[in-house]
């Protein structure tokens, strides 16, 4: 039976419920994501990023003045000042001198300093140190404090991984490389491929039927397959490890799907158009470049996204074909592997890492996504 006008059926309302959830899905974790990139160390390691804007307890290993710093008062060598900064704003909870017993006093209280000497600390981070006999040393002493402290956020790891060339963590010249493998790789298939869908869509010769069952095939052979005899013939011709060699790579593993996406739309083109644009004198080269790519369009932004995305995001033929011993071609992904093994506990420079990495794929989706169904779905039905 067909719908009663102003309701829907029980399925619609699923498959909406199901949308729904999925999108939910996939925007929580990259907001949370975004949000971490913003927090310190300290707050990461002491909340969650849904905690962000309220105050976190966070324990924190603080140190006292220099004993150079003390002055005699009435016979007593003191040494006072503060735990925090003018502009930071904490309360401590509780507070200790030993890393055994960070809590074993609390604000106020009154502790004997394993040196000689006492010292007392209030809620606000407030110290003052006395001693009979003056304080020897060079540095201060060790004040462990667990405190609240406001919410905190900060550009810094944004500067140490884009800006800062001298850190091991930067990842501005993995960016670069990045978008040298991906620009190329994405255009080159998409050129070769709108030139070969439209001769398989509209131009009749010999062997058309198994050139395009050829393609069918070749969509569901793994790349894998492939990687070490396309690297072999490529070191046999004397390409090698480079930017030309993934970038043939990456051109060869797409075009598969390239030519049959680009071959439906076409197809599904009206024949008067072309016909009357014959009769008119147009020859196969204008028909294509005048009529044929601009009314392909939403196909070509379809492949694009698909194309970019993967090619941004790969790594394994990137290891494979590009990346070297001197690490200067190495790309944004294989850089995040090295971050999660030289600054696994680092998860305010991994969080800002990945969140560049997919920053620019988010853009190009969002940009061009009006055009993805239209590309997938045109030559689908009749």
């Amino acid at each position: 039976m067909s719908d009663i006008a102003g309701t829907k059926p029980a399925l619609r309302w699923v498959v909406h419920l199901s949308v729904v959830f999925l999108v939910t899905l996939w925007v929580i974790p990259t907001l949370g994501l975004l949000i971490s990139s913003f927090r310190t160390a300290d707050q990461i390691s002491s909340s969650g990023w849904w905690r962000s804007l309220f105050p976190s307890e966070q324990n924190l290993t603080l140190r006292s003045a220099a004993p150079e710093t003390q002055v005699l008062e009435n016979g007593v060598y003191v040494i006072q000042g503060a735990l925090f900064g003018e502009d930071e704003q904490a309360t401590i909870s509780r507070w200790g001198i030993s890393s055994r017993e960070v809590d074993a006093f609390e604000p106020g209280q009154t502790a004997e300093l394993r040196r000689g000497g006492t010292i007392t600390v209030d809620a606000a981070g407030n110290y003052r140190m006395e001693n009979t006999e003056e304080f020897a040393g060079k540095r201060g002493a060790r004040i462990f404090v667990t405190a609240e402290l406001p919410p905190e956020f900060t550009l810094e790891n944004y500067r140490k991984v884009l800006l800062d060339q001298s850190s091991t963590d930067s990842m501005a010249k993995a960016f670069f490389n990045t978008l040298t493998v991906t620009i190329p790789a994405t255009i080159i298939p998409i050129l070769v491929a709108a030139f070969a869908a439209y001769a398989l869509a509209w131009m009749d010769f010999p062997g058309r039927a198994l050139l395009i069952a050829a393609v069918v095939g070749l969509l569901v052979v793994p790349l894998q397959l492939a990687l070490i005899p396309l690297l072999k013939f490529h070191l046999n011709i004397g390409i090698g490890k480079g930017y030309l060699g993934v970038w043939l790579a990456h051109t060869g593993f797409g075009m598969p799907l390239a030519i049959y996406l680009l071959r439906n739309y076409m197809a599904g083109l009206p024949r008067d158009l072309i016909e009357n644009a014959r009769v008119d004198g147009a020859t196969e080269f204008q028909i294509f470049t005048k009529l044929i790519l601009p009314l392909s369009f939403p196909a070509l932004a379809s492949f694009a996204i698909f194309q970019f995305l993967w090619t941004w995001n790969d790594l394994l033929v990137a290891k494979v074909f590009l990346i070297d011993a001197t690490g200067q071609t190495t790309v944004m992904t294989n850089r995040i592997v090295e971050l999660l093994g030289t600054r696994g506990g680092n998860w305010e420079i991994l969080a800002t890492a990945a969140f560049v990495s997919i920053f620019v794929p988010l853009v190009v989706f969002f940009a061009m996504q009006k055009y993805l169904v239209r590309g997938l779905l045109a030559g689908s039905v009749k």
